[in-house]
This record gives C-alpha cells, structure tokens and sequence, in this order.
C-alpha cells in the first residue's frame, strides 16, 4: 500500500470518527430540533429610520411645542377688552345676541368700549337676575325700561355701520364673559345729564352713563 492511498485512508477515518462524535454529542440535536422554522423566519433585523422619517419626528414634534392648547376655547384670554372686541366674528349667530347688540348699539354707541361693555352687561344681568324677563330681546321691550324702544319693537340697525360691528363684537364679548367691565354687577344706568333720584346702590360710572345695583 503506498503512502498516498494510506494516508487518504486515515483522513476518512478520521473524518467519519468526527463525524459520529457530533452526532451523538448531548444537547446538540435537542436544540436543533425545538427551534421552530417560523421563528426564524420572524427574527427580523431592527428597523433603523431614514434620515427623512427622523426629520419628519422632529419637525411634528416641533410644530406640538408650538401650537396652544386650545382644548376649552372659552378660557380664551385677552390682553385688553380691544383685542377681546377684535377677535370677535362680525356676525349675530342667534336672536338673543342680535337683540343684546341692538341694546348696546342704542344706548351707548357714542361710548368707550367698557361704556358699551357696561351696557350689555346691565342687560344680561337683568335676564339672570329673576326680577325681569328671562331673555335678552325681553327685557329690552319691557314697557317703559329702555326710551329706544317704540311701541314694544327694536329697530335693526344697518349691518354694514362700522358702530354695529363693534356693538356686535361687544355683545359677543359680555355674552361670553370674555372680559369684565368696573361695573359688572350693574342692573340699572342713566345718562349723566339726567337726575332720576333714585334711591339706589351706586356701582360707578363709565363714560357718560351712572350706574346702581
């Protein structure tokens, strides 16, 4: 036998000798055998962002920090009773609001805006007070309460005079209790000029009306 074909047999000994020593070796087989083929199958590698997935978190992240939470637009706060007058929408949404500008346009459109705002107050004091009609357009036709009120009607103003509009704003603005005039308790007011000698509380005085609980 030459010293080729015996080495080529030792190699395949020692090859198959190898061989049964792995196939027999403990634990081996066992986890081979209970690792399932699907959960190879779903060992994903992590999913790393793209840079335009990154940059888009952070510009939304960004934009949250920034937007107010408005989740109770009532608790609206302004800086002035003028910036609560000028985020009012130019439009009477009911009856009631058109009536409660009819007031403050009437009787205190030549005002300042917490003269006019006073006003409206008064108003809307009357309606929750229980001693005078339950609405707005009520308590302005009661008999003998308002002098601009003839024969139990109000007159609309015209929509596009720049006294309405913020007449209107007004209204919206004492409706909400966006913004509280010095006399906020108010259910009574006469014109300075006049001297009616009531016996009432005086509250203050705005502009050119006097005003009693």
């Amino acid at each position: 036998m030459t010293f080729s074909i015996r080495a080529a047999i030792i190699a395949a000994t020692t090859l198959a000798i190898a061989a049964g020593i792995g196939a027999t070796a403990p634990g081996v087989a066992g986890e081979a055998e209970t690792t399932p083929v699907a959960a190879i199958n779903e060992a994903e590698p992590e999913q790393v962002p793209t840079m335009a997935e990154s940059l888009a978190a952070l510009e939304e992240d960004a934009a949250d920090a920034q937007t107010p939470d408005t989740t109770d637009e009532s608790e609206a706060t302004y800086q002035s009773l003028a910036a609560a007058v000028a985020a009012q929408p130019a439009i009477a949404e009911d009856a009631e609001l058109n009536c409660l500008a009819i007031g403050v346009y009437y009787e205190s459109k030549g005002e300042p805006l917490e003269g006019q705002l006073a006003v409206a107050e008064v108003i809307l004091n009357r309606v929750r007070s229980g001693r005078f009609p339950s609405t707005v357009c009520g308590v302005l036709t009661q008999r003998g309460q308002f002098s601009f009120v003839r024969g139990g009607r109000l007159v609309q103003p015209s929509v596009s005079a720049r006294a309405w509009k913020t007449a209107l704003a007004v209204a919206q603005v004492a409706r909400d209790d966006a913004w509280d005039s010095r006399v906020s308790n108010a259910l009574f007011f006469h014109a300075r000029y006049v001297s009616p000698g009531w016996r009432r509380a005086r509250v203050g005085s705005v502009g050119n009306h006097i005003f009693y609980r």
